[in-house]
């Protein structure tokens, strides 16, 4: 389980951060919702170790890693895939996911388990990075990510500027972690997906935790929604 606890975090003066706590359980999917600049991706840097802590405490497995360097954290089983992917754009397919078996020590049994995964990828082996289409790199980074075997994932925005099918391929990869017991942190601005496959919705405001509900009663009822997000 990771636990977040009481978080500060600042961009040099600005405290951007404040108080943060949240938990994300084995087998489940965790989103976090509020508006632009709310402090979610924040809160996936902080994680990772990106942005450091200046007070508060992340723990996995009751193992603090808030004190670790950020290349440290992956190799505790934390996978990351960032808002705009940031794969190698220069190296090819199978460059980027030895990078990832790298990290970790992993070998042939989790790549050929990620080329089943994303069969497309299988295609585009030998293929630079920066000649796949948008799609393609996404699956990609999560293959990347995914190479860790992870017992998190944090993921921003992955089906930003996707078409439909790849948004569909993307939710299915996601809801099929539950079934390895993979705790995800799922940022996403589409609401209609969030709440199809989340467990828990956990609201960001102004770099604070505000207030927290099941997935299930928010279908039902979005005032949170409205509140925190403005949409529904």
């Amino acid at each position: 389980m990771l636990e977040v606890s009481g978080l500060d975090c600042f961009y040099g003066d600005v405290q951007v951060l404040r108080g943060m706590s949240l938990t994300a359980r084995p087998g489940e999917i965790l989103c976090l919702l509020g508006r632009n600049g709310a402090g979610k991706t924040t809160t996936l840097k902080a994680i990772m170790g990106i942005v450091p802590a200046r007070s508060g405490t992340i723990a996995l497995d009751g193992e603090t890693i808030s004190t670790l360097p950020p290349h440290e954290v992956p190799k505790r089983g934390i996978g990351y895939v960032p808002q705009g992917r940031r794969l190698f754009t220069e190296m090819t397919v199978a460059e980027n996911i030895e990078i990832g078996l790298l990290t970790r020590g992993k070998g042939e049994e989790t790549r050929e388990r990620m080329l089943t995964l994303f069969p497309r990828l299988r295609d585009r082996y030998r293929q630079r990075a920066e000649t796949l289409s948008g799609g393609e790199q996404q699956m990609l980074a999560m293959a990347r990510a995914l190479c860790v075997e992870p017992s998190v994932l944090l993921l921003d925005e992955p089906t930003e500027g996707l078409q439909p099918s790849m948004i569909s391929l993307i939710r299915d990869v996601v809801v099929g972690l539950k079934e390895q017991n993979v705790a995800t942190i799922l940022v996403e601005q589409r609401i209609d997906a969030v709440l199809s496959i989340a467990d828990r919705v956990v609201f960001i405001e102004n770099g604070e935790r505000r207030d927290e509900a099941m997935a299930a009663d928010l279908r039902g009822n979005l005032d949170l929604v409205h509140k925190y997000v403005g949409v529904g």
